[in-house]
């Protein structure tokens, strides 16, 4: 009798070697190909608040408005695909219950336009593709995929420069938990805008160009760890007018101590991340996991089987074995 392999234990150490190459492909090859940022988005985030805005009818600072911040993103498709990068047209506006609902977004109480373009992977900015303002930074209206423990460099665009966000440990937000970032902004000149002088305090003078302040009281951003989507976002901003050269704010044009993402926006936040990161949870761990499992099971398996084989029966003319005792032959 002799041992052969049969195709069966053969198949099963074959299965089990293809499974356990297959798992870490997946988790370093496949996962972080799957991380990159889209170039079709279309979403909307919606701030509110209460604070004091200054009212262009009456030429003064009222108190305690309900603010309204609306932020349009979306993907320039085209653009993103010949350039390679994710390009983002992103529209902020700022309104008060006067200007809502509005037919267009320019009758806001503030219009602001900008176009953000990042590497689809890493999400530092790109300058291209028509980009405007120069962005920089880490971060912006998304984190990096896998956010780390640490200080981040995150664009503020009402200031025009970036603000270091400092890691403040986990906040649960409808029921998901992310890294939870924050900062504040100290009162930085921004611009000029022409504006009568009565409203910075120099009535003679009918027209006056005011130096443009902007502070934040406190910026607090909720990331989710694995995609680096905002899940919660409120910010505190103080914008001002000062007579040129001036060392105090003349006029007061909106401060808010709070304005954050609605209950809507925060519930939709989180559903996209969770999507999103059990995909990527999918091809980076699970089915890593699963496939070195059963990789090495099948393996084992196969190799068991293939070492010790099975019997199979000697062919008949098969030559005898010198020494072996001869048939008697009787007559």
């Amino acid at each position: 009798m002799r041992r052969t392999a049969s195709p069966f234990s053969l198949l099963l150490l074959g299965l089990g070697t293809f499974l356990l190459v297959l798992a870490p492909l997946l988790a370093w090859y496949v996962q972080p190909r799957a991380a990159v940022n889209p170039v079709d988005i279309d979403t909307t985030a919606v701030y509110t608040g209460r604070g004091s805005v200054f009212d262009t009818d009456r030429i003064e600072t009222v108190p305690d408005r309900r603010i309204t911040v609306t932020q349009r993103v979306r993907g320039d498709v085209e653009e993103s695909e010949r350039s390679g990068n994710a390009v983002w047209d992103v529209i902020t506006t700022v309104d008060t219950d006067a200007s809502l609902p509005a037919a267009d977004p320019h009758d806001a109480l503030d219009f602001t336009p900008h176009r953000w373009v990042m590497d689809r992977r890493t999400t530092r900015p790109v300058h291209c593709c028509g980009e405007r303002p120069r962005i920089e930074g880490e971060a912006y209206l998304k984190f990096p995929f896998d956010v780390r423990k640490r200080s981040y460099e995150w664009w503020d665009n009402t200031r025009g420069s970036t603000v270091t966000l400092h890691y403040r440990g986990t906040k649960e937000v409808q029921g998901h938990t992310g890294y939870r970032f924050t900062g504040t902004v100290p009162p930085t000149r921004t611009g000029t805008r022409l504006v009568p002088g009565s409203i910075i305090g120099q009535p003679r003078r009918p027209q006056v160009l005011a130096e443009e302040w902007y502070a934040n009281h406190g910026v607090e951003l909720v990331v989710d760890r694995r995609t680096g989507r905002v899940v919660y976002a409120q910010t505190g901003p103080r914008r001002t007018l000062r007579a040129p050269g001036g060392t105090k704010d003349a006029a007061v044009l909106l401060d808010s101590r709070k304005i954050a993402f609605t209950t809507a926006t925060q519930r939709e936040a989180v559903r996209q991340a969770e999507r999103d990161g059990g995909r990527l949870r999918l091809v980076g761990e699970t089915l890593p996991a699963g496939a070195a499992l059963a990789g090495g099971v099948l393996a084992l398996a196969g190799g068991v089987l293939v070492a010790c084989g099975r019997r199979a029966p000697v062919p008949a003319d098969t030559p005898e074995t010198p020494g072996s005792p001869r048939p008697t032959l009787t007559k």
